[in-house]
């Protein structure tokens, strides 16, 4: 399973993200968007590549980058699993801390 929060927990990825919703991009388009250089845009794709939230195709000399949409689709699908493991076992403690409270009113 990708790491989800290693990919988005930047900014840069965020944006970098961002720009390949609107469609596939070039490393020139991405880098030229931002104010920081070349190695370090070149860094947050590897992230983005290694996580596979990203698929990188060659076009001539130019590297292409595009949304791989059948993984972002399941990274979501496992966050929102694990938001609602999460809330269960929340509820479930509330629930319990709730009736332990009402026991010891009736005791009183």
């Amino acid at each position: 399973m990708p790491d989800v929060y290693r990919a988005l927990g930047d900014s840069t990825r965020r944006r970098i993200l961002n720009m390949l919703k609107q469609g596939n991009k070039s490393q020139k388009e991405i880098v030229e968007a931002f104010d920081i250089s070349q190695p370090a845009i070149k860094k947050h794709l590897n992230i983005l590549l290694e996580e596979r939230i990203i698929s990188e195709s060659l076009n001539g000399k130019y590297r292409i980058y595009s949304l791989n949409l059948n993984i972002l689709q399941f990274a979501y699908h496992e966050m929102l699993q694990y938001i609602e493991e999460l809330l269960d076992d929340q509820l479930v403690s509330l629930k319990n801390y709730v009736e332990k409270g009402e026991l010891r009113d009736e005791q009183d």
